[in-house]
């Protein structure tokens, strides 16, 4: 230290040190004064650091059963509609220990039944200040971060509803949050927390109006990116999946929940107890949809997403009818982490699990809302990687129909099947005679209903009817435009 052997450095030092004046904080026996130990609550408990509010006052939420808000199998239901009937119940029950903390979209989200018995609360607003209002909305996501974590750390839960594309302006905020409550987990004092909870809805799937500036489903990557002591990332495929993940999240601590669902009208695919068991399990086969309920196929075709899914549901409907010899095993994933090496998160699969789900050998087609990158990360490791082939979400949009983005971004029915004949052609000899016919004429009708899009400006009426494997028929399903 120079100031030990040089006397203007020494000098600088005393000047600087003086400045505190410590005269005045100290006594001349070094105890602190008389007018500091004043400012100091004599009471531990209203010191900030030991303020239990601050490190240990959790508030379990009392939740109803999920399973009465579940939609009727075989039905049509918007997740988000029936999420919105849940959580009114919620803020029933829970008058003081939850809130929704929304940019400004929560009516477009189709949340609004929580409006029935709660209202919002606008501090600037004399007709709702001071109300009890459990809804935060305003159109500043980093305010609306910013609340949900003091919220959040002061014991309550939050939920944080979004149009899809939008999430990622806070994902700085979530990473520091999630590293804050990484070293907190580490001290004895701080106590577990509700997890912080993320609806993304709106998704680039159904952005028909607002075109490709809000078609980003990037906020799945920055989650999977947290440590596996947190990240946790779900895709719903129907109502009662959905209702069954949003119950989980709200009763679980520590993590950073993300579910990824739709607004718009959904076939409802599993009653609630099929739900249930379904979500527990993070992924399983769709015996409904495959041949044979999935014995022996010849390709294994996964949806992960709402939409997705049911694309991968309309092709297993196609090769039906285009190739019965081809025998198929559809899988739904609602759990992205189940895909990870064994070991690297607590949700992942076995080696034995994931073979016994997805089969050791045969090939493997993913149908993924999100990018293809998160998918290839998350199965990096897994024996057999060569049989895999995955198509996502690839930065192609536009102000254009549902059906049209499927088809931009190769996601759609008739990229599923062909898909489908180009795996099942390699141990199955029967489609591999057919291959080139079969692909011919798949995509002609690819090319035929893209013709149409364009020039009629809206899907063909039937796109969305949703097959019935047991009878051969088809429901019809009017899922409308956004709003």
């Amino acid at each position: 230290m120079a100031a030990k052997k040089d006397d203007e450095e020494l000098k600088q030092l005393r000047e600087w040190l003086l400045s505190y004046k410590p005269s005045e904080l100290f006594n001349r026996d070094g105890s602190i004064a008389e007018d500091i130990l004043k400012i100091i609550p004599r009471d531990d408990s209203k010191k900030l650091g030991q303020q239990i509010d601050t490190y240990g006052s959790h508030e379990e939420l009392k939740l109803p059963d999920w399973k009465s808000f579940g939609a009727k199998k075989g039905g049509q239901a918007s997740c988000m509609k029936v999420c919105g009937e849940m959580l009114d119940q919620i803020f029933v029950d829970n008058p003081h220990s939850i809130r929704v903390f929304s940019p400004d979209e929560l009516v477009s989200n189709k949340l609004d039944a929580v409006f029935k018995h709660t209202g919002r609360n606008f501090q600037w607003d004399e007709f709702s200040n001071g109300q009890g209002g459990r809804v935060i909305e305003i159109l500043s996501e980093h305010t609306c971060q910013g609340f949900m974590q003091g919220y959040t750390l002061t014991g309550r839960t939050a939920l944080f509803p979004s149009y899809e594309s939008f999430l990622g302006i806070i994902h700085t905020m979530m990473v520091q949050y999630s590293k804050f409550n990484k070293m907190a987990r580490e001290t004895t004092w701080r106590k577990d927390i509700s997890s912080i909870n993320y609806i993304e809805t709106s998704t680039w799937t159904r952005q028909e109006h607002n075109g490709f500036s809000h078609q980003n489903p990037s906020f799945i990557g920055a989650v999977l990116n947290l440590k596996p002591t947190a990240a946790r990332v779900y895709l719903p495929p129907d109502a009662n999946t959905f209702l069954s993940t949003l119950a989980h999240c709200l009763r679980s601590k520590n993590y950073v929940n993300l579910m990824v669902g739709s607004k718009q009208p959904q076939p409802v695919f599993l009653s609630p107890e099929e739900a249930e068991s379904h979500c527990r399990a993070g992924a399983s086969v769709w015996k409904f949809a495959s041949t044979d309920a999935g014995l022996n196929p010849d390709i294994v075709l996964v949806g992960i997403g709402a939409e997705l899914t049911f694309e991968v549901i309309e092709a297993a409907a196609m090769l039906r009818q285009k190739a019965p010899h081809l025998r198929v095993r559809v899988i739904n994933v609602t759990d992205l982490m189940v895909l990870g090496l064994e070991g690297s998160h607590p949700h992942a699969l076995s080696h034995n699990d994931f073979n016994a789900l997805f089969t050791p050998d045969k090939p493997i087609h993913f149908n993924y809302h999100g990018y293809a990158n998160e998918l290839k990360g998350l199965l990096f490791g897994r024996p057999n990687l060569d049989r895999i082939t995955i198509e996502a979400y690839n930065e192609e949009g536009s102000t254009t129909t549902p059906l049209d983005m499927m088809l931009r971004n190769r996601v759609s029915r008739w990229h599923v099947v062909d898909a489908a004949l180009k795996g099942a052609a390699v141990g199955n000899e029967k489609v591999r005679l057919d291959m080139h016919e079969l692909r011919s004429n798949n995509s002609h009708e690819l090319k035929k209903v893209s013709e149409y899009i364009r020039k009629a400006g809206k899907d063909p009426d039937d796109a969305y009817d949703t097959p019935n494997f047991a009878s051969g028929e088809r429901t019809h399903r009017d899922v409308g435009y956004a709003d």
